[in-house]
This record gives structure tokens, C-alpha cells and sequence, in this order.
């Protein structure tokens, strides 16, 4: 019985919940608890400078650096820089943005897109809008808002069917406990969990209860209806025929007093769900956003939260969710606090011996970039820095090949992209593809044109090297590109330097270290 008390007030909570840290910062916390889970296995060193500005650009601006910013990074000798652009990053334009492209994906899966959803979460990233308020606006969509009435697409995208199909109530469930409490309740739905103990089949049903009286209210933007939950639902196990019966709840929850004729169940679970005292729904938030900036959960997957798998940290999983709870859920400070920690800084290795498990967060772990960051990086990387900064250009410029960046780099819809494969679709699409190609050809003040005016291949190895992976070339690197260019040239009849300047230019955005936030 006591697995069942999931739905309880953290222990840690039973004073006041807003208690501030008083001996360190919270991401001095983290470094410490990072460093006594891990013991004797050594920490990886600090991260050099130019992969901690690819690294927070990605996280922060969804982009790699332009050249200048980059160089002026490099240059700078304050020994707080690092700080600096991590606040500068988040107090700029491409912050909310990052941020709508980044939870549209962990939302909808590649479901679709829609312009007033768009709105909603970019408005609300705009606005550091508490993670508390937005679930409740996602899980109790209203109409009456412009700038919130988009969040309704969360529940209209998969309330929507094709043909005869019937309507996927069951997986609109699913995805509210998946993505917003942590707990994969599907194999729950026709019986007790065979493995979890702690999932339980009236848990599926009594949050099925509320989704079930929903459907797609039709307009102009997205919107839903709800019907009264006026009886309770029957179910039986497919193991037993024991009929029993659930009025709407939320997972491990009691049922919600609805009342018969006007009362709204969607409300009941928008006020119930996202509420400080519920454990999954917040160690959900900051694990979720731990796995943003780290490359995995603490609870790992992420929406396998039970007494079963525990946290590989579970005092920082506590102290995290209780400083989160604290500041009012406020994105902003929690994002900061994960980017300032030298956890976040880490190198990706430690000179000598095997990898470290990587559940201790030893090294920084690579990460998958999003077809978002990739297409729009590409297109800084390859473009006339002027037009690259003229966000209405670039996103003009961008949205013919969108398409196809989603095509080849992203998951298929409702899959999660929360782990990197390299595909042979993605190569394809790089090697052959006319319009990724056209990227690399000669346009005014592209990186192409610019670097075949270099006259020395040592200097132009560097702009090559530090333009598209945001680093200077290794000594055998810039060899080669002096090697290649000579050869290509004098043994190619016909062929002249830019060409192989295209060719330079592309292999690099091809490459894998191009593809991976490291």
C-alpha cells in the first residue's frame, strides 16, 4: 500500500515551501551532489571555451554562434564570461523562440503545427511564464484569450481522426501522464500494470474519464468542448471480471466532486495536476528540463517515474524540485541555475580509462540536435552574415527546405527525440539532396565566396574551421585543408579553388560533430 502514496505532499515540503537555499546557490548544490554520487570516478575537466559557446548557443539560442560572436567570445579574458552569456542569452529575442521550437517537439511529437499554438508557447517563454500556469492552460484550454487559446491544439491534434477512425481518447491520456506527471500509464489501461506495481488500472481510467467527455469544438483556431462527466465509468480487468467504477481523477489521486450538470473535470485536473504537492508533477518538470540541458533524466526514461526506478540522484531530484517549487516555478532561474554549474560545463571526456557510467553526469553527454537547430545553423553557417541576422529573412529563406530538414533529421510523429541515431536518410538528403547543396554554392558574401578570397590556407582553414564548428581546425587538420586545396586544384582539370572551398565547407556541416551538441 505505502507504493501507492504517490499522491502525497513532499516530505521536504512540510515546512514552507518557500524555503531558498541558504548555504550555497542551487547550482552549487548540484556540483556537490554531482561530486559525492560519483566518489572516486573522476570528474571530467571543464569543457575549453569555444565548446561551452557552441554548447550554450544551441541550448539557449537554438543556433550555433556566428563568426563575430565567436571570435569576441574567444577574445574575451573576463573571467566571468561565461556568465555573462548565459544571462545575455536568456534575457535575448532567440531565447523564447529556442524555447517554442524545443517544447512544441517534447508537446506534439511532430503531430503537426499550428500558428495560434506557435503563439501560445512563444508568448509564454516571452513572458517567463510559470510551469505551473502553463500546464494548467494546456490541460484547461479557453477561448477567450488570443495569446492562450492556442493550447488547445495539444488536445484537438489528438482528439482529431481520420476517416472512420475512432476518436484516440486513450492516448490523449497517456500523453498527459507521459509528459506532464512522468508515468507511462499504457499498459494500464485493461488491467494493473504486469511490472509496475505502483500503476494501477483506475488510475488510467479515472484520468480517461475526463478526456473521454472532450471533443473538437470547430472555429477558426483550435478549441475543445466538454461535456459534464455526469456518471462514473465502468471498467473491469481483462484478467478479472470484477466490474469497478471511477468518476474523474487525476493518477494517484482520489475523485473529483464534479457536479453533475455545470461542473468542469478538465478544470478540476488543471487546478489538481500542476499543484506544488503533486511529487510526479514536479520532479517531472525538473527532470524534464535536467534531461534539456544535461542529455538524460535523473529518472530515466523520463516518463518511467515509480518506486522501481529510482533517480540515479535522488537528493538532487529532491533539493532541485523544492528550490523549483520555491521560486515559483519560474523556467528562467531553473534553466540559469542547471547552465551555471560546472556539471553543465563538462568536457565530454576524461583523458585516459574507460567512460564513466553515465548515469553519474562525469562528462557532459552528447546530444541530438533538433531539426530546428540544425536547418537554422546551416543556413548561418553557409549565408551572408547580414541576412542571417534579419530574423524575417532567414525564417523566409528557411521555410522551403523545412519540409525536408523534418523529413530527414527528426523523428517520425509521436515518437520522442530524446536520443541521437544517425540515419542514412540524413547523409542521402546532405550528399544528394539539390537544395542543401545550393547552400554551399557561390551567393553574395556566403561563406563560400568569402573564404576563396583567402589567400593563405592556414587563415582560411581557421575562418573554415571556426565558422561551422566553432572551433579552430587541429594542426593536421589545417594540413589537410592546404593538402586538399592544392590537389583539388592543379589535379582536377578545369576545377577551380571555390570548388573546392564548397566541397571543404560541406564535408564539415555533413560531419557528425556537426550534428551533435558535444
Amino acid at each position: 500500500m505505502a507504493k501507492r502514496v504517490i499522491w502525497t505532499v513532499f516530505a521536504a515540503f512540510s515546512l514552507v515551501v518557500t524555503t531558498q537555499l541558504q548555504a550555497a546557490s542551487l547550482h552549487e548544490e548540484i556540483d556537490r551532489l554531482i561530486a559525492a554520487k560519483a566518489g572516486a570516478t573522476p570528474l571530467a575537466p571543464a569543457c575549453d571555451d569555444a565548446t561551452f559557446l557552441r554548447r550554450a548557443y544551441f541550448d539557449l539560442a537554438g543556433r550555433i554562434p556566428r563568426l563575430e560572436e565567436t571570435q569576441k567570445f574567444l577574445s574575451d579574458s573576463a573571467a566571468d564570461k561565461r556568465t555573462k552569456l548565459i544571462d545575455e542569452l536568456l534575457a535575448g529575442p532567440e531565447y523564447p523562440r529556442r524555447m517554442e521550437e524545443l517544447f512544441h517537439v517534447i508537446f506534439m511529437e511532430r503531430r503537426g503545427d499550428n500558428p495560434e499554438w506557435s503563439k501560445f508557447l512563444r508568448v509564454s517563454f516571452e513572458t517567463n511564464k510559470p510551469w505551473d500556469q502553463l500546464t494548467r492552460e494546456i490541460l484547461h484550454p479557453v477561448a477567450e484569450d488570443a495569446n492562450k487559446r492556442g493550447a488547445a491544439f495539444f488536445h484537438t491534434k489528438r482528439l482529431d481522426k481520420n476517416g472512420q477512425e475512432t476518436t484516440d481518447y486513450p492516448g490523449l491520456t497517456r500523453d498527459v501522464g507521459r509528459l506532464f506527471m512522468g508515468i507511462d500509464l499504457q499498459c494500464a489501461q485493461c488491467h494493473d500494470h504486469l511490472f509496475i506495481g505502483d500503476y494501477k488500472q483506475v488510475d488510467f481510467q479515472g484520468l480517461l474519464t475526463v478526456f473521454a467527455n472532450t471533443s473538437i469544438k470547430g472555429g477558426d483556431f483550435p478549441a475543445i468542448a466538454e461535456k459534464p462527466a455526469a456518471t462514473k465509468l465502468e471498467f473491469s480487468s481483462v484478467f478479472e471480471g470484477t466490474k469497478k467504477v471511477t468518476g474523474p481523477r487525476i493518477p494517484f489521486g482520489t475523485e473529483f466532486d464534479v457536479p453533475p450538470a455545470t461542473g468542469s473535470a478538465l478544470a478540476l485536473v488543471a487546478t489538481a495536476l500542476p499543484a506544488p504537492e503533486n511529487r510526479l508533477f514536479v520532479q517531472n518538470a525538473v527532470n524534464r528540463f535536467w534531461f534539456v540541458m544535461m542529455g538524460r533524466g535523473l529518472i530515466h526514461p523520463l516518463d518511467l517515474q515509480h518506486s522501481g526506478n529510482a533517480p540515479s540522484h535522488p537528493e538532487l531530484l529532491e533539493l532541485m524540485s523544492r528550490e523549483f517549487v520555491a521560486q515559483k516555478f519560474d523556467v528562467k532561474w531553473l534553466i540559469r541555475e542547471l547552465a551555471l554549474s560546472n556539471t553543465y560545463a563538462r568536457a565530454t571526456e576524461i583523458a585516459g580509462g574507460e567512460p564513466p557510467p553515465v548515469e553519474l553526469f562525469a562528462v557532459a553527454i552528447e546530444r541530438r540536435l533538433s531539426a530546428e537547430q540544425l536547418l537554422r545553423s546551416m543556413f548561418i553557417a553557409t549565408g551572408d552574415p547580414a541576412e542571417t541576422k534579419d530574423e524575417a529573412k532567414l525564417v523566409a529563406a528557411m521555410t522551403p527546405l523545412r519540409p525536408k530538414a523534418l523529413k530527414a533529421f527528426a523523428n517520425p510523429p509521436k515518437e520522442p527525440e530524446d536520443s541521437y541515431n544517425t540515419t542514412v536518410q540524413e547523409a542521402l538528403t546532405l550528399l544528394n539532396d539539390e537544395a542543401f547543396q545550393k547552400l554551399f554554392e557561390v551567393r553574395p558574401n556566403s561563406l563560400t565566396e568569402r573564404l576563396a578570397k583567402i589567400e593563405d590556407p592556414n587563415q582560411l582553414a581557421d575562418e573554415l574551421y571556426l565558422t561551422i564548428l566553432i572551433r579552430k581546425p587541429l594542426d593536421e587538420e589545417r594540413a589537410e585543408v592546404g593538402k586538399f586545396l592544392q590537389q583539388y586544384v592543379t589535379t582536377v582539370p578545369g576545377k577551380k579553388k571555390v570548388d573546392a572551398v564548397r566541397y571543404l565547407a560541406w564535408a564539415l556541416v555533413a560531419s557528425t560533430e556537426f550534428s551533435i551538441n558535444h
